[in-house]
């Protein structure tokens, strides 16, 4: 009798043993442990393994003929960066969050002219949409200069998140106060540590960890992304998903456009130009940081992805719809003394005078680079419950 009981004492702790091994081998495949998890969600809605960031379908080739890298990412980082990104901790009355300017659902920018800062001051230049500006960095970097923001003024999203956190006008926040007040909060700390390794919160980390969401933020699921990976990646060859008219407007595209706004789509041809908006700019664009007056009136030339999710269009927001930038391009290009070679034509502005077929061929393949996959997609999404 008493060697059964020892027999079964010992199948017991063999039995918990295992289980505990068990217990513990499941855990080692989450990226946080119960009782972090538990703090985490109470405040955030966040899978217990994180969302893979990285992208390999974004390998660059730029008008150029320059192969870049691939979008490797870390998972960690750029989770961090999401929650960073909707808190409103940032703007210093807890307002204003950098997803305030950038909503998902209009492919990361705004849709106003100008969008509201933290006291109601109105910004003065309209929100860039965000979206592949890893494609900026990768083809546009070192000597070609800065990156971003309408004037280039910031060399990297993380200098132009710092920018926009220490605005007067849109977040209004002192940098070592923002780093007290992630240093209160208890979420902060696992994510921090995950990130980094351990818990200190510095501001050079914020700013990376922002970066590397935003860097994340690949478009590639529209409808011209799918005709492309279709017929193997010649963008040049007609596209057989497409209509008559979005072939007929992706012809036209590549012959008035795509000098400056590329072919792929996956970076700008030209970082800056003048396109005739005015023939005096009160706003002198890179002028007005360079203080040259050949570059009065220059402004960063934006990417065309989800175009038709990003209006109002131009650095002030004046064109509320793509047909206006079309008849812009159309027949109203103004005689700027620094406007671009590609839009002169016999020492005049090129009045391409597309006709009414024309226009609604070009509008219908802009339509086709909307990726409505990003509007929805939750990586990219809004983490908190409240």
């Amino acid at each position: 009798m008493k060697k059964l009981q020892i027999g079964l004492f010992l199948l017991l702790g063999v039995g918990l043993v295992m289980q505990s091994c068990k217990d513990n081998i499941a855990d080692s495949f989450h990226d946080y442990t119960d009782d972090e998890y538990e703090i985490i969600s109470q405040k955030l809605n966040l899978p217990i393994e994180v969302f893979e960031y990285s992208s390999d379908q974004n390998v660059l080739i730029d008008d150029f003929g320059e192969q870049h890298i691939p979008n490797r990412r870390d998972n960690h980082k750029a989770t961090l960066g999401r929650v960073l990104f909707y808190d409103t901790k940032l703007s210093i009355n807890e307002s204003i969050s950098c997803a305030s300017c950038h909503k998902q659902d209009l492919a990361f920018a705004d849709d106003v002219a100008f969008s509201e800062g933290f006291n109601g001051e109105l910004t003065t230049r309209n929100s860039l949409p965000l979206g592949n500006t890893i494609g900026f960095e990768m083809a546009y970097g070192g000597p070609r200069g800065s990156l971003f923001a309408w004037d280039e003024s910031n060399e990297d999203i993380a200098s132009q998140s710092k920018a926009a956190i220490i605005s007067e006008i849109e977040m209004g926040l002192d940098m070592d106060e923002l780093v007290d007040r992630i240093e209160e909060d208890e979420v902060y700390s696992i994510l921090f540590s995950k990130s980094y390794g351990d818990s200190d919160i510095f501001q050079h980390r914020i700013l990376e960890a922002i970066e590397e969401f935003v860097n994340s933020i690949v478009s590639n699921e529209s409808k011209f992304d799918h005709e492309t990976a279709d017929i193997g990646g010649d963008v040049f060859k007609t596209f057989p998903g497409f209509t008559e008219a979005e072939n007929k407007g992706k012809t036209i595209y590549f012959q008035k456009c795509a000098t400056c706004h590329s072919f792929d789509h996956k970076l700008t041809a030209k970082a800056v130009a003048n396109n005739g908006l005015d023939v005096e700019y009160e706003d002198k664009g890179l002028g007005g940081r360079t203080l040259n007056a050949h570059d009065n009136g220059v402004f960063k030339v934006p990417f065309l992805r989800n175009i038709e999710l990003t209006a109002p269009y131009m650095h002030d927001g004046r064109f509320a719809t793509i047909r206006e930038v079309i008849n812009h391009y159309s027949e109203g290009i103004a005689n700027h003394p620094n406007l671009d070679l590609q839009l002169i034509e016999n020492n005049q502005p090129k009045q391409m005078n597309f006709t009414e077929d024309e226009k609604v061929a070009l509008e219908a393949y802009l339509k086709t680079l909307t990726d409505k996959v990003l509007m929805t997609e939750v990586k990219f999404s809004d983490p908190f419950k409240i």
